[in-house]
C-alpha cells in the first residue's frame, strides 16, 4: 500500500481535528472576551458543522468537475482565510460567520481527500489505507488541547486560530509536490436544486436545534428554523426520486451494509460530537481547572486513538466488522457514561485512564465504520457515497452539540442556577445513551458482511460487489 498518498491527505484531517479540539478547550475564555457565554459559543460550533453539511455535497462533483487535486488545495486555502478571520473576531456574530467561513474549506478538504483515497485503494487494503489517513489526523487532538490550553492561559486565545496558517501552507506544498495530477471530467449538470433543498435541510435542523436552546435569540426562531428543514427534507426526498442525476443519490441506501454503516455511525457520532464539547466546560466550571489544565486531561484519548491504529486491521480481521461494531460501539458509549462519574476527587489517574481507554476504543469504531461504508460499493458509486457518509457525519456531530447544549440549558432552567457538576453528568449519561443505541443498527448486519474489506474468515480473493441499484432497476 501507498502510504504516502493517506499521509498528505491527513493534513487535512489534522487541522480540522486540531482545531475543534483547541476551540472547544478555550470556549470559556473567547466567551468571556467577545461577551457572550459559553452555551451561546456553541452556536459557533454549530455553524461549522451546518457550513459542512451544505458544502459537502457538492465535494464529488467538485473534485471530478475542477479536479480532485485542484480542489484539494484550494479548500486548504479558503480554511486559512477562515482561520485568520476567527482570530480577528471580536463580536459572536463576527466569529460565526468566520466559523461558517471555515466550514466552506472543510467541507471539500476531508470528503475530497478521502474520495481519493478510496479511488487508489484495493478493498482488501482499505481498512489499513484508513488508519493510515488517521494516524497523522489524530495528533491534532493530541497536541490541540494542551497547546490551545496553554495559549489561552498565558497568551490569548486568539493566537489559537493562527496555528493552521503554517500547516495549511504545507498542505498545499506537499498536495502540490506529491499528489498525482488529476484532470477534469465531463460531469453531468450540478443538481442545483437539490443543492438547495439539501442545504435548507441540513442548516435549518441542526441550527433550529441549536438555537431552541440558546438563550441568545427567542426559541421560536429555532422552532420554525427545524420545520423549514424538516419542510426542506421531505422536498429533497421528492425531488431525487424524479431527478436524473439527483445530489445524494439516496439509492444507496438501499444496501443493508451501507443503511447500517452510515446510520449507525451517525447515532454513535451523536455522542462523540457531544464530548469534546461537555468535557472542557466540565474540568474548567465544574472542576474549577484552567484551559491548560483542562487540555492536560483531554489530550490523553488521543493517545489511545493514536495507539489503536496500529492494530485495527488486525482485529477487523480476526472477529470481521459485526461483532467489533457492535461491542465497540456498547463499550465506547460505557466509557462516555462513565465520565458522567467524574468529581473534583477522583483520581487523576483513573481519569486519564478512562479517557485512554474511551479513544482507543472509538479510535477502533470509525475505522471499521469508515471502511465498511465502501464494502459493497462499488468503483463507480464511490464519488456517491463519500458525500452521503460525510454529510451524516458532520449532521450527527452537529446535533451531539446542540443536544449537549440544549441538556445543560434545559437541566439550568430546572434548578434556576448557573451550571453545576450535575448538569454536566446529566449530559453524559443522555448522550451516552444515544450513542448505545448505534448497536441495534449493527445486529442486523450479516455475520460475513464486509468481509472482503476485513478479511475475515480468510477469503481469498474478494468477492464480486453488485453496485448500488437506482430506482426502476
Amino acid at each position: 500500500m501507498n502510504r504516502i498518498i493517506p499521509l498528505i491527505l491527513a493534513v487535512a484531517l489534522f487541522m480540522e481535528n486540531m482545531d475543534s479540539t483547541v476551540i472547544a478547550t478555550s470556549l470559556p475564555a473567547i466567551a468571556v472576551d467577545i461577551h457572550t457565554s459559553p452555551i451561546a459559543l456553541k452556536l459557533a460550533l454549530t455553524a461549522y458543522l451546518v457550513s459542512l453539511a451544505i458544502f459537502i455535497p457538492i465535494s464529488g462533483w467538485m473534485a471530478d468537475r475542477f479536479g480532485a487535486k485542484n480542489v484539494f488545495r484550494a479548500a486548504i486555502a479558503v480554511f486559512i482565510l477562515g482561520s485568520v478571520a476567527c482570530a480577528i473576531s471580536n463580536s459572536l456574530p463576527a466569529f460565526v460567520v468566520s466559523r461558517f467561513l471555515q466550514g466552506i474549506g472543510g467541507a471539500m478538504m476531508t470528503p475530497v481527500g478521502r474520495l481519493v483515497l478510496v479511488r487508489a485503494t484495493p478493498k482488501s487494503e482499505l481498512v489499513a489505507a484508513m488508519s493510515w489517513l488517521t494516524v497523522p489526523a489524530l495528533v491534532g487532538p493530541l497536541v490541540g488541547p494542551p497547546i490551545g490550553g496553554f495559549i489561552t492561559t498565558y497568551f490569548t486565545w486568539h493566537w489559537i486560530f493562527l496555528i493552521n496558517v503554517p500547516i495549511g501552507l504545507i498542505g498545499i506544498w506537499l498536495a502540490s509536490r506529491f499528489l498525482p495530477e488529476t484532470d477534469a471530467a465531463e460531469t453531468p449538470p450540478l443538481d442545483f436544486t437539490g443543492f438547495v433543498l439539501s442545504g435548507i435541510a441540513a442548516s435549518g435542523v441542526v441550527f433550529g436545534l441549536s438555537v431552541v436552546s440558546l438563550p441568545y435569540l427567542p426559541p421560536a426562531i429555532g422552532f420554525i428554523t427545524v420545520a423549514v428543514g424538516l419542510v426542506s427534507g421531505i422536498l429533497y426526498l421528492l425531488h431525487a426520486r424524479r431527478a436524473q442525476n439527483p445530489l445524494l443519490a439516496l439509492e444507496l441506501f438501499r444496501n443493508q451494509v451501507f443503511r447500517s454503516s452510515v446510520l449507525g455511525g451517525s447515532l454513535f457520532r451523536i455522542g462523540i460530537g457531544a464530548v469534546p464539547f461537555l468535557l472542557p466546560l466540565m474540568f474548567q466550571i465544574g472542576f474549577g481547572l484552567t484551559p491548560f489544565q483542562s487540555g492536560m486531561i483531554t489530550f490523553v484519548s488521543a493517545i489511545g486513538a493514536i495507539g489503536m491504529k496500529f492494530v485495527t486491521a488486525l482485529i477487523f480481521r480476526l472477529a470481521g466488522f459485526r461483532r467489533v461494531l457492535i461491542s465497540g460501539s456498547l463499550v465506547a458509549a460505557g466509557s462516555i457514561a462513565i465520565y458522567g462519574l467524574f468529581t473534583p476527587e477522583t483520581p487523576y489517574v483513573l481519569m486519564l485512564a478512562i479517557l485512554l481507554v474511551g479513544g482507543f476504543i472509538r479510535s477502533m469504531f470509525f475505522t471499521g465504520v469508515n471502511a465498511l461504508s465502501y464494502a459493497e460499493v462499488s468503483a463507480e458509486d464511490t464519488s456517491k457515497a463519500t458525500p452521503i457518509t460525510a454529510v451524516f457525519q458532520q449532521l450527527s456531530i452537529a446535533l451531539g452539540v446542540a443536544l449537549a447544549g440544549g441538556i445543560l440549558e434545559v437541566s439550568t432552567s430546572i434548578h434556576g442556577g448557573p451550571l453545576t457538576l450535575a448538569d454536566f453528568h446529566t449530559a453524559f449519561f443522555i448522550v451516552a445513551a444515544v450513542s448505545a443505541v448505534a448497536s441495534l443498527s449493527f445486529m442486523r448486519l450479516a455475520p460475513d458482511a464486509g468481509n472482503a474489506v476485513s478479511g475475515h474468515g480468510r477469503l481469498s480473493t474478494p468477492k464480486t460487489l453488485e453496485p448500488a441499484r437506482s430506482p426502476g432497476e
